[in-house]
């Protein structure tokens, strides 16, 4: 989460301790994201509440929405977050290796990767933290997952096949269908069912 907005907030003294200096501009706001994934982490945390946040930090509910205007904007900073790492992932395959189902291969497991490594991001990739939310939040991850399997398009698009273009389309929904599946399923079984899971054996029979 270190590339968090780093946007400025001050926080009153009731925020602090005399053990514990008052937190830099926007440091109270990376904690309040940082807190926030760690606890959807928790298997069967399907729902974090406000009060549940501020008492895990240490601070009031009020001490929050200095910082953030609601819930669903400090969802947005993940969402953000995660957006950016995926985006950033997927370049770094596409320079360093040509269009073709390795590339799209390649991505899918980075991908999948990243939300093994970060089982919070996942719970808000997959939607599960979104179900009692404002709807723009869930629109904004269907779009990345639109932006992800428009790259797999792009990546298919130059095969050796009778209808590249078609095939391509195909292919690159089967991928994203796969890669939500099995973040559903790592979210569910508590984070034991690992997205990696005979990983390549599986893109083999896609590709």
């Amino acid at each position: 989460m270190s590339n968090q907005d780093q946007a400025p907030g001050h926080d009153s003294d009731e925020d602090a301790t005399p053990t514990r200096k008052r937190p830099r501009p926007g440091e109270r706001r990376l904690q309040i994201l940082q807190t926030l994934a760690a606890m959807l982490e928790q298997p069967g945390a399907e729902r974090v509440t406000t009060a549940g946040l501020a008492a895990k930090i240490g601070v009031s509910e009020a001490a929050l929405y200095r910082h953030f205007a609601s819930k669903a904007q400090m969802f947005e900073g993940l969402i953000d977050f995660v957006d950016q790492s995926v985006m950033g992932l997927i370049r770094q395959v596409t320079d360093r290796e040509p269009a073709g189902p390795q590339q799209a291969g390649r991505i899918v497991a980075l991908l999948l990767q990243f939300a093994e490594k970060n089982p919070g991001m996942s719970r808000v990739m997959n939607g599960e933290a979104l179900a009692f939310e404002h709807d723009r939040l869930q629109e904004r991850i269907n779009l990345l997952f639109d932006k992800i399997e428009a790259q797999l398009r792009q990546s298919l698009k130059h095969a050796d096949t009778p209808t590249p273009s078609a095939d391509a389309q195909v292919t690159a929904s089967v991928l994203v269908a796969f890669m939500q599946g099995r973040l559903q399923r790592f979210a569910r079984s508590g984070f034991k069912r690992l997205p990696s899971e005979h990983l390549q054996a599986a893109l083999g029979r896609m590709l």
